[in-house]
């Protein structure tokens, strides 16, 4: 019989079975009934049959709609396991207003008689002890059966609900079967988990979708599961976050993890990874953890794509910035001016001409792009080189913030608007750019429902806070940027057409690195305005322009700046940063003739490298890492002629290590 027809079938026939009373759930509901009386709840109070109109549900869908759009399918398939069963599966959002629900037809009648519908808060606040409102002030899976309801008219429900967190921990919502008490059942709980954890993993690949994944597990056949480990890191080794499964393997929380390097994670260089990844993809090596336990894992990283729609990997810090003078440009630099960000490169000459035009004018402009080729240094310097110059400019990163929380920091809000709201409100982000410049960054990923708002406060030139009456006048340019094709985005009902005729006064590109032709000059400027820690050289060798010159830059300035900063701290006391103090994973980007430094005179022999990589990929095929590791150190030697420099930098590796690998070898 299918499993789900299974599961059907012993749901319907079971004995009610009472669920087990641990002292730590005992402890959780007795709790939940303080804060219930706390708030002035009374058991005896009828349940409210006020839910949120059609409009505001929408609205509140649309600020969850990564949630909600991730949550439908999963919530379909776990119904199948439960139908017929006088249940229903909820979905909401991370106060515990409904967003949707799915239910046998002979159970939505009486859910409906206790408000548990779409729309409807079941927070601890509004509907007392209950598992949704529950679970999500406690942070963890819970069970509420009958009579443990605060209020009475819920004595009919038994409720089984977990908290959904994002790709960062943090709680966005649950998941709740909530039922008859005469179908109460003990597994129905670990369904609901194991559903809200497809979900959280769903929502985990989405987000990093273009970063370098790690998946693992003690044992190989749980690897593509459910139970996977799940890591994402930078380009440069850095860890963005960890499913949580990947953190009980780990064993520390996350913040600890993201301040640690990728082999003392798993045991081997960076490198090592991305190669295995790229020459083997989706096969298996295995990896060591902190606790010396060894897993079985398979890296993979998205191919560069051309569309400009393709999603970013953004982390949760990366979100609003704080008001800032224009006198501030980048951090530790000067001012950042249109005649600074001239360089000598004719399409950025052409860009900075267009721009001018319309200085000191009330034209909107649109600045589009690739990510990092700097399209908040071009805000600053409109905003530097305007009559505003005087005024505030305030940064906001719309693809940082979450759906639930942007809203609130546009447009600010009163005293008590919502839960968890600080005290006196909070100035949104419109207001503080009064007199001065906003700049909406990735304005391409604003939801549906701000855009509204947002063309409101373009139209009427005021801003009305979330909870508030009072419309606040505001003086402000806008100023807009998005690596998307907003025009696509409008096609597809994503991004509202007059929004963007409201916001594109003066469009302009800006070109990629590798396009521009002012390469050396950009290397000085960002030398001398970022790199000022004592003993930096201030310049480059000309192996390593050269180098720079071969690179595809997929990380554009940005990349140029953080690759220059991380080489001019390994470069201190020197007098030009050289080869040696580029970053490891820096030459992954770069065309291969600039690895190719070793003598070809002394090359080896094409047949001794075919044998030094039939060596590697025998290692490899023997499932032993410390074989495969040196097999490759073999290979790429033979490669390279025997250039350990070389070697050393195509791998990551520290110099004495491919030495000690040498030296092992003449022993043996």
């Amino acid at each position: 019989m299918h499993f789900a027809a299974a599961r059907r079938t012993n749901w319907r026939h079971a004995v009610t079975q009472p669920f087990a009373i641990s002292a730590r759930r005992t402890d959780v509901i007795a709790q939940a009934h303080a804060r219930s009386r706390e708030v002035g709840l009374h058991t005896g109070e009828t349940p409210d049959f006020q839910p949120l109109a059609p409009l505001a549900l929408r609205e509140l869908i649309e600020r969850n709609q990564s949630l909600y759009a991730h949550a439908l399918p999963v919530m379909e398939t776990l119904h199948a396991q439960i139908v017929d069963t006088q249940s229903m599966v909820l979905l909401t959002d991370r106060h515990g207003v409904i967003l949707h629900s799915l239910g046998d037809n002979d159970f939505i009648e009486k859910a409906r008689r206790v408000a548990l519908c779409p729309g409807v808060s079941w927070a601890e606040s509004d509907r007392g002890t209950n598992a949704i409102g529950t679970a999500l002030v406690d942070g963890q899976p819970t069970i509420v059966h009958g009579g443990e309801h605060f209020l009475r008219a819920n004595h009919i429900l038994t409720c089984s609900c977990t908290p959904i967190v994002d790709p960062f921990g943090e709680a966005i919502g649950a998941l709740d079967v909530s039922g008859d008490t005469r179908g109460a059942h003990k597994h129905t709980l670990a369904l609901v988990r194991m559903s809200a954890q497809m979900i959280e993993n769903h929502l985990f690949a989405n987000q990093f979708a273009d970063a370098v994944r790690v998946r693992f597990h003690a044992h190989a056949e749980f690897i593509g599961t459910l139970y996977e480990g799940l890591a994402a890191f930078t380009p440069d080794g850095t860890l963005l976050s960890a499913n949580r499964s990947a953190l009980f393997q780990l064993g520390q929380p996350l913040a600890a993890l993201q301040r640690q390097p990728f082999a003392a994670l798993f045991g081997v260089p960076f490198p090592v990874l991305l190669q295995h990844a790229a020459q083997a993809p989706g096969a298996c090596l295995t990896l060591t953890l902190p606790s010396g336990v060894r897993v079985i894992a398979r890296g993979e990283f998205a191919v560069p794509r051309a569309t400009a729609t393709a999603p970013r990997v953004v982390s949760r810090e990366a979100a609003v910035r704080p008001v800032a003078s224009a006198a501030q440009g980048t951090p530790g630099g000067p001012a950042v001016t249109l005649a600074s960000l001239d360089t000598g490169d004719a399409r950025m000459a052409d860009v900075l001409r267009r721009v001018e035009k319309v200085r000191g004018r009330d034209i909107p402009v649109l600045v589009l792009g690739r990510t990092g080729t700097g399209k908040e240094w071009l805000a600053r310097a409109i905003h530097q080189d305007s009559p505003r110059a005087d005024g505030p400019f305030v940064a906001v990163n719309c693809a940082s913030l979450p759906d639930t929380l942007i809203e609130a920091e546009l447009f600010g809000y009163e005293d008590g608007a919502f839960t968890g709201a600080k005290k006196r409100g909070n100035t949104g982000k419109i207001v503080q750019a009064d007199g001065g410049t906003l700049f909406l960054d990735e304005i391409g990923d604003m939801p549906l429902a701000q855009q509204v708002r947002l063309m409101r406060v373009l139209q009427e030139r005021t801003v009305v806070p979330l909870g508030g009456t009072r419309a606040v006048p505001v003086d402000l340019r806008i100023v807009c940027a998005t690596h998307r094709n907003l025009r696509e985005m409008i096609a597809a009902g994503t991004f509202r057409e007059d929004l963007y005729y409201r916001i594109n006064g003066l469009a302009v590109t800006l070109p990629a690195l590798r396009e521009r032709t002012d390469l050396p000059v950009l290397v000085t400027r960002i030398l001398e305005n970022q790199c000022t820690h004592p003993h930096a050289p201030k310049r480059v060798s000309a192996d390593v322009l050269d180098c720079f010159a071969r690179c595809r830059w997929p990380g554009n300035l940005r990349q140029l700046a953080n690759v220059l900063r991380t080489a001019s701290i390994m470069a201190e006391g020197e007098d030009a940063i050289g080869l040696e103090h580029l970053p490891e994973d820096f030459f992954e980007d770069c065309e291969p003739a600039t690895l190719a430094v070793a003598d070809p005179l002394h090359a080896a022999p094409a047949a001794e490298v075919r044998a030094a990589n039939d060596q590697a990929h025998q290692a490899l095929a023997s499932g032993r890492l410390q074989d495969w590791q040196a097999a490759l150190v073999e290979a790429t030697l033979a490669r390279l002629g025997g250039n350990v420099s070389a070697a050393a930098r195509e791998l990551g590796l520290a110099r004495n290590t491919v030495y000690r690998h040498l030296r092992k070898r003449t022993a043996h």
